[in-house]
C-alpha cells in the first residue's frame, strides 16, 4: 500500500510528465529537448545521458530518454539535495 507522500509524489511526477509530454508534443526526449528543459549545454547534457543512474534508452545510435523516466529522475534528483 502506497502511503500518502508517495502518493503525492507519483502525483507530481504524472502531472510534470505529462506538461512535458504536451509541452515537446513527445514521448521520448532527446539531447536538444533536455538542453531546452535544463538550461545546460550539449557536453554537458551528454555527459548527463551516459550517467549509469540516467535512465536512457538506445534507438539505434541515439540514445533518448521518456519523459515519465525524465519526470521521475528529476523528481527525486530535486527532492535528494533537499534532505
Amino acid at each position: 500500500m502506497l502511503k500518502q507522500e508517495d502518493l503525492q509524489a507519483e502525483m507530481l511526477i504524472s502531472a510534470e510528465a505529462k506538461r512535458l509530454a504536451d509541452r515537446y508534443n513527445k514521448d521520448y526526449l532527446d539531447c536538444e529537448d533536455l538542453m531546452k528543459i535544463t538550461g545546460l549545454g550539449k557536453g554537458n547534457v551528454r555527459t548527463l545521458m551516459n550517467r549509469y543512474d540516467f535512465p536512457t534508452t538506445n534507438v539505434g545510435k541515439r540514445k533518448v530518454i521518456s519523459v515519465m523516466a525524465f519526470a521521475r529522475w528529476a523528481y527525486f534528483q530535486d527532492n535528494r539535495r533537499k534532505n
